[in-house]
């Protein structure tokens, strides 16, 4: 049997991911041929997931400046003042495609890793968010692949003892093979020891700490840069595998190591592991490294430098340590029970030099690797906005409170009890409102303090994709009112962008058209952007996902003792909405869940009313006025009484001035729903800033009754509700 001809390295660098003129871009940045590790090391700095190639023009229309930020895109994670000498970091991150290979471990690292960006800048992580995508509920995978992801982000969350108090769920067959996973992490930290990655100067000692290096995750980078096909399951190899405590430990380790004065820069290995964290250090410092691969701490015998360069193994830390302090770092690593070694150091050639086994087995200019990969300005086609719909186009329910049931025992609308009781949402003893307590974000006390940081995580994935442009706008709106919802002055957002193949001019207009709409937004409502994750090829042969730009927002309470939820609604309260119903239906759930349509224009965002309104509801909580807070949005009026009725288990009667399922069902956006004894500071409140507002009504009773057209009972609605995901998942 005659030998296979080996693989020229071209072709290799096709299986790697990339183009033949980047192969030949490569060529000609070296003057020769790339090794086999040289060809891996550019394969995954210019993979998308690394380099941003098709993204980075784009998202320079972000605002990212603001008197708050203290770092905005372009580190590990954004830093933003909150006062007091105080600084909170935070970021997202996606952990799409090895989540639906093996979802346990794909969705654990996932929020390993957000976590390590965090605290390798110095910040204690002291709150935890995910916003996940599902398919359909009647896939064959969906149920395998909640149950998996689900375990994953409680065992690894609870395990390394940070809180999860907020995100969101959606179902949807445009996820049927491509699902989300997006983590987001927020930490806590002194504004004056914030650490960064850029490497100083030559001549300094870089220090691997953490877990060893195996040869799980090698290529995980190129992988979250491609699309799938049927073989998908095949590439379980390249999904990393997670400890917690070792996480745990890493985390007090790094704090440690950091409060003793010996880190001069510090990178974690996240995507593209050790070559990632090398080339950014010494990339963002202007320098030089050199490693001695064979000092690297490998629990594989017999490991390559191309095994070691490109591995995902997880926990492990990159520090660059002053001069004389190895020492000093040597004996915070011991104490904690580390592998730890010097690796290598910094010079001042501007390569990445690796040697292995006594010969030099890569070396490369950093510049081609770091900040000179190919960009490209991708055609781009403009979305076709859907059309508009009056309230003639769409039917009416035959039996509304058959209706509302439907709709809020349907996926994305049902109770997610089930999912978030197996996070542990109160571990450090800080959080003050969390997805149980019935509140528009999650609210974690800044510990010893009366502050409080507000955190949420939104996106309507439905809106993008009938509009780009509205969705992408209200996705930032959202997140902005959720935040005022609780009482919390947004601050800043990280996102996350995950879109399909960015090749295809249609799936690149999405990406456009949204990134232009959050940017009107951010600009409006000075919401600046700090941080964030691009995550592109999210299809699979060829269909792609559901355009879903995620908007985690971080909010800021001067005083938490004055913040609202929606579970303080009383017997005897006035229910007041503030703002304007014109019976939006257009992409809603209503029309989706109801009249089984997914048409229709969104609705549309109205930045300076949305600023208006939720600076007046944001007073009125600050004043002691408000207690009871809820924004509208999925489903409308009617969900929003729902969910405040059952979480606090009270009724309501009330009186529409319109047609009542309209009234119910529409999706107009910058409103509340709003409750206490005494409307009248509301009333004039509102009046004085020519805002919409009307008395709903008022609460009592075990049913929720509207204008003779409904009679639901509490009961009843609270079954349907908390029903459907149990049923689900066969508990």
């Amino acid at each position: 049997m005659s030998a296979q001809p080996s693989k020229t390295m071209a072709e290799k660098a096709a299986e790697y991911g990339l183009k033949p003129d980047e192969y030949d871009l490569i060529v000609r940045r070296l003057n020769r041929e790339p090794n086999d590790v040289e060809l891996g090391v550019f394969s995954v700095m210019w993979s998308e997931h690394c380099s941003y190639k098709s993204s980075k023009k784009h998202l320079v229309k972000f605002p990212t400046s603001g008197p708050k930020v203290i770092c905005g895109p372009g580190e590990n994670a954004g830093v933003i003042d909150i006062g007091d000498g105080q600084a909170c970091i935070f970021k997202m991150e996606s952990h799409n495609h090895p989540s639906y290979i093996e979802p346990y471990q794909g969705a654990a690292t996932g929020v390993g890793g957000i976590m390590r960006d965090v605290f390798t800048m110095g910040a204690r992580p002291v709150a935890l968010l995910n916003a996940l995508r599902f398919g359909d509920p009647s896939h064959p995978k969906t149920r395998r692949l909640v149950s998996g992801v689900v375990a994953g982000i409680g065992g690894y969350g609870n395990c390394v003892g940070v809180p999860t108090v907020a995100g969101e769920t959606n179902f949807h067959r445009g996820y049927d093979g491509n699902i989300l996973v997006n983590a987001m992490c927020v930490g806590l930290a002194d504004a004056d020891k914030i650490f960064y990655s850029a490497a100083p100067a030559a001549g300094f000692s870089v220090v691997y700490f953490g877990s060893k290096t195996g040869r799980d995750g090698i290529h995980g980078a190129t992988m979250a840069s491609a699309e799938f096909s049927e073989d998908a399951e095949e590439k379980r190899p390249t999904v990393q595998v997670g400890d917690p405590f070792a996480e745990k430990l890493l985390i007090e380790a790094t704090l440690e190591l950091m409060a003793s004065g010996a880190v001069a820069a510090i990178q974690d290995m996240g995507a593209a592991g050790l070559t990632s964290s090398s080339v950014e250090m010494a990339g963002k410092g202007g320098v030089g490294i050199e490693l001695v691969l064979d000092d690297v701490p490998q629990r594989e015998e017999g490991m390559t430098a191309y095994e070691m360069m490109l591995s995902e193994s997880q926990e492990r830390m990159l520090a660059v340590l002053k001069p004389g302090r190895e020492r000093d770092g040597h004996a915070i690593f011991e104490k904690w029970g580390l592998d730890a070694a010097v690796i290598g150091t910094t010079t001042d050639t501007g390569h990445l030099v690796l040697k292995h086994k006594g010969e030099v087995v890569c070396d490369v200019p950093l510049a081609p690797l770091f900040d000179d990969a190919p960009l490209y300005d991708r055609p781009w086609t403009e979305p076709t906005p859907q059309a508009r719909l009056t309230i003639a186009d769409v039917n009416e329910p035959g039996d509304l409170k058959a209706a509302v049931l439907k709709l809020m025992s349907a996926p994305d609308m049902a109770s997610k009890r089930w999912l978030w009781e197996q996070y542990d949402r109160h571990v450090m003893a800080d959080t003050l409102e969390d997805s149980a307590t019935g509140a528009d974000a999650g609210v974690v006390r800044v510990h010893g303090t009366k502050k409080a940081l507000a955190v949420t995580s939104d996106v309507t994935p439905r809106y993008v994709q009938a509009d780009p442009f509205e969705g992408g706008k209200q996705a930032v709106a959202e997140a902005w009112r959720n935040l005022t919802a609780v009482g919390a002055t947004p601050v800043a957002i990280t996102d996350n962008l995950n879109f399909g193949n960015p090749e295809r001019p249609e799936i690149m207009g999405q990406i456009v058209r949204a990134i232009d709409g959050m940017a009107e937004a951010c600009r409006a409502l000075d919401f600046p952007v700090v941080s964030g994750n691009v995550s592109l090829y999210n299809e699979t042969n060829g269909a792609a996902i559901p355009p879903t730009p995620a908007v985690g927002g971080v909010g800021l309470l001067a005083d938490s003792t004055k913040r609202a939820d929606f579970s303080n609604l009383r017997a005897g309260d006035t229910l007041v909405l503030v703002g304007e119903t014109r019976g939006e239906l257009g992409a809603s759930m209503y029309l989706r869940e109801i009249a089984g349509r997914e048409d229709g224009a969104p609705p549309p965002v109205d930045l300076a009313l949305e600023r208006k309104a939720g600076d007046l509801v944001r007073g009125l909580i600050e004043a002691g006025t408000l207690k009871t807070v809820h924004d509208l949005s999925d489903g409308g009026l009617i969900a929003a009484l729902a969910e405040m009725c059952l979480a606090s288990g009270v009724g309501c009667d009330i009186r529409l001035a319109s047609v009542a399922w309209v009234a119910l069902f529409a999706e107009d956006q910058a409103r509340y729903l709003v409750a206490l004894k005494d409307p009248t500071p509301v009333i004039q409140a509102a009046r004085a800033a020519d805002i919409p507002v009307a008395i709903l009504g008022q609460a009592g009773g075990d049913a929720i009754r509207v204008d003779g057209a409904l009679d639901l009972p509490l009961a009843d609605l609270r079954t349907a509700h908390e029903g459907w995901m149990p049923a689900f998942m066969g508990d």
